[in-house]
């Protein structure tokens, strides 16, 4: 049975966002690019604004000034474009730098720094028109150009109002002179840039907030996936390593801090070993406070070795257990006069003026 939006009822797993993003397929919103790096612009324009209206000012003289001279031959008129090019190299040069570097920091604020070449990769289904007109007629299609007209509509009412406001100005314009024009058209776009600034700022929210909702719901999966998902990684080579390091980087910190407190060490006397430790106070019987196999176990006695703790073969005991009692939980009734036994051992030795001190085995007859 085909998948249905229904059926995407779960969370999307890590592994799974991880291939996504690896694709390239990440929540983000264009217009909050373009809006952070308008009102950037903006700042600068704003900051230099005397600047600006000196260099404007000096560049409208020249050129109009020019214009009105006897035609100029071409090595003159070379010169003409060589300054003009100049002059707005240096007017917009700081522009171009901002709006580049705060649409950078814009696209990687919504995404973190992503490189992949997966969306610019050739593909046939790409190239498939079938597939192609599936996209260009599909549902998501039709949100995208409703969303564009609403912005496209937001926009020119708010650049209608601007303007509006100004055109006993715009009037006025063949009246005033190059320095009144250049302030007034500065002033005109400062203004104008800065309302549609904030307006595609508020569309460009409303747009980020609606790509990750939409984001988040189609990475969705179907409880199915999830189960696929889980068998493909538990048979992954690479997580199960990875899961067995960790766990015995677990066991012997627990083992480091609990040996040297317990009160005996019961052995196989190589394969298994068990900690054992008792307290009339605070426990009711004793506990098991380490255990292991083989390797563990070795390192156990080593321990035991190195703190003097009492190492006693038992190895039935030790076996049984190792099998019956997790770490951290009282011994069954039934082996409670074996350990006893052993206990009782221990503390004659300690009657008997034994201290704990590096010790190589201690065996019971």
């Amino acid at each position: 049975m085909a998948d249905t939006a229904q059926d995407r009822t779960e969370p999307a797993t890590p592994r799974r966002r991880e291939e996504t993003r690896k694709r390239g397929q990440v929540a983000r919103s264009n217009d909050l690019t373009a809006a952070v790096s308008l009102l950037g612009a903006l700042v600068v324009l704003y900051v230099g604004r005397e600047s600006m209206i000196g260099r404007l000012q000096v560049f409208l003289q020249h050129c109009l000034g020019a214009a009105g001279d006897d035609p100029a031959s071409v090595d003159a008129m070379k010169t003409m474009l060589i300054w003009a090019g100049k002059a707005l190299t240096e007017m917009v040069l700081p522009l171009m730098v901002v709006v580049f570097v705060l649409g950078l920091v814009a696209s990687f604020g919504q995404v973190g720094v992503l490189f992949t070449t997966t969306p610019i990769t050739p593909s046939l289904d790409k190239l498939n028109p079938i597939s192609g007109l599936k996209r260009m007629f599909g549902a998501q299609s039709v949100v995208q150009l409703v969303m564009g007209l609403a912005k496209m509509s937001v926009l020119s009412m708010v650049a209608y109002l601007t303007l509006k406001g100004k055109l006993d100005a715009l009037a006025q314009a063949s009246l005033m002179s190059h320095w009144s024009l250049t302030e007034v058209a500065v002033d005109m776009m400062f203004t104008l840039g800065l309302r549609l600034a904030l307006a595609l700022l508020v569309l460009a929210i409303l747009d980020l907030i609606y790509q990750r909702w939409k984001y988040e719901r189609d990475l969705r999966m179907t409880k199915e996936e999830i189960k696929e998902e889980l068998r493909r990684m538990e048979g992954d080579p690479h997580i199960k390593r990875r899961r067995r390091e960790v766990q015995l980087q677990i066991a012997l910190q627990r083992i480091r801090s609990a040996v040297p407190k317990a009160d005996v060490v019961v052995t196989n006397p190589t394969s298994y070993a068990v900690a054992i430790r008792y307290d009339q106070q605070t426990m009711n019987a004793p506990k098991v406070t380490a255990k292991g196999l083989d390797f563990l176990a070795r390192r156990i006695r080593e321990l035991a070795i190195e703190h003097g703790v009492p190492i006693v073969e038992r190895p039935p005991l030790a076996r049984a257990l190792y099998r019956t009692v997790e770490v951290g939980q009282e011994i069954p009734a039934q082996f409670y006069k074996a350990v006893a036994e052993i206990l009782a051992y221990v503390y004659e030795l300690a009657g008997r003026g034994y201290r704990r001190r590096p010790v190589a085995e201690y065996a019971m007859n």
